[in-house]
């Protein structure tokens, strides 16, 4: 049994008793899914409000309150399945999200086209409790059916949720968290409140100093400071955002890019010189095996060049795939300034942050230690790192 699952398995066939919320079995090909249009929104809508910062719980209460079927419901009501749950149950029943329902969705691969097998295992034959098995074990086949959700999405997603924001023992959620890191060990900057001064104020300084000390320094900075700083930076670019998309994209792939595009430039141009030598060397194999055919070339020459040749050839091959594979990557480049630009330009005039607007638009801020200037003033150098271009200011 387990050796014939694991066949159809690899063969990218899926075998499942109801198909995952959001799909439906396809009507002509066996053990396979179809998206269905009916659902298909619901985990569209659930990637949506992660992808813009939003935790499990958040989204768990956000289905509740607009009353968004389950997919136990929504079985039972298309197939009867679940009767003893739904039969009688009052309305609130139908959409009783939790939030280990919502995880399970945010992370599950099915939504980006991919089965993924072997998860889990029965203890023995005699032991029906299942265990989780190791990730090596598990057996992934990619693209076995039409993605619902992008694999950009869902990786960003899955960075979100590893770096998932942990709520404050007074029930709030400090929105810089997960992003605030130290410029010189990398680690997670700690969030902290000074209480003992008459007027309490919050901080961050390097979580790694404050458990190992002499291992890195505090890079200490208060919240308000930071909290002007990454709003200003956020309406700048709105307002640029808002002035012209066109020239603010050009500005995006030009700030800190002049050597990218000199070096675009240049493979461009080695392209070119490598695929006109290529014809030209193909063009001389082709001559050269009509002139070994003729007659007008000994078999001991023919071999000579066809070695050399096929050398280049080779050689040519490899460049020209390696040149062509940095080309599609200037040009995801401008893709991703692309999408910045567009998420910007939703958070028109922001007068106040969010941990929405953070984890949509920033990828990481980074905290130097600060220094002291010829003046006597403290100076602090902040670097924020945008989602999908990196850092521009």
């Amino acid at each position: 049994m387990k050796t014939a699952l694991r066949a159809k398995f690899a063969a990218g066939e899926r075998t499942f008793a109801y198909a995952p919320l959001g799909y439906i079995r396809h009507p002509k090909v066996k053990n396979t899914l179809a998206i269905d249009e009916e659902t298909r929104w619901i985990i569209e809508k659930i990637f949506d409000l992660a992808f813009h910062g939003a935790g499990a719980a958040k989204i768990t209460k956000t289905l509740i309150a607009e009353k968004v079927p389950t997919a136990g419901w929504l079985n039972y009501q298309r197939y009867g399945t679940f009767a003893n749950i739904y039969a009688h149950a009052p309305e609130e029943k139908s959409y009783a999200w939790t939030i280990a329902q919502v995880k399970s969705i945010l992370q599950d691969e099915t939504y980006i086209g991919n089965s993924v097998h072997n998860k889990q295992t029965n203890i023995s034959y005699k032991n029906k409790k299942k265990v989780r098995k190791p990730k090596e074990e598990w057996i992934r086949v990619e693209d076995t059916h039409e993605a619902i959700i992008s694999r950009d999405v869902f990786e960003q997603v899955q960075k979100q949720i590893a770096s998932r924001r942990r709520q404050q023992k007074d029930a709030t959620t400090q929105i810089f968290a997960g992003l605030v890191k130290c410029a010189d060990c990398g680690w997670s900057m700690r969030f902290g409140t000074n209480r003992q001064n008459k007027t309490p104020y919050s901080h961050f300084t390097c979580s790694q100093y404050g458990q190992m000390g002499a291992q890195c320094s505090a890079h200490y900075i208060r919240y308000d400071t930071l909290y002007v700083y990454v709003l200003s930076r956020i309406q700048y670019w709105s307002h640029r955002a808002q002035l012209s998309e066109e020239k603010l994209l050009q500005q995006i792939l030009k700030n800190g890019d002049r050597e990218r595009m000199t070096a675009a430039k240049r493979q461009e141009s080695e392209l070119q010189r490598a695929e006109k030598r290529k014809a030209e060397v193909d063009g001389k194999f082709v001559r050269m095996y009509e002139d070994w055919s003729a007659g007008r070339i000994t078999e001991y020459n023919f071999n000579l060049l066809t070695k050399k040749y096929q050398a280049e050839q080779l050689e040519l091959e490899e460049k020209i795939s390696r040149l062509q594979a940095e080309l599609s990557a200037e040009q995801q480049t401008a893709l991703d300034a692309e999408k910045w630009v567009a998420l910007i330009k939703q958070y028109a005039n922001p007068t106040e942050l969010t941990a929405e607007l953070l984890n949509t638009l920033i990828e990481k801020i980074v905290i130097h230690e600060a220094t002291k200037g010829a003046d006597g003033m403290r100076e602090q150098e902040i670097e924020i790192y945008y989602r999908f271009i990196g850092k521009i200011d």
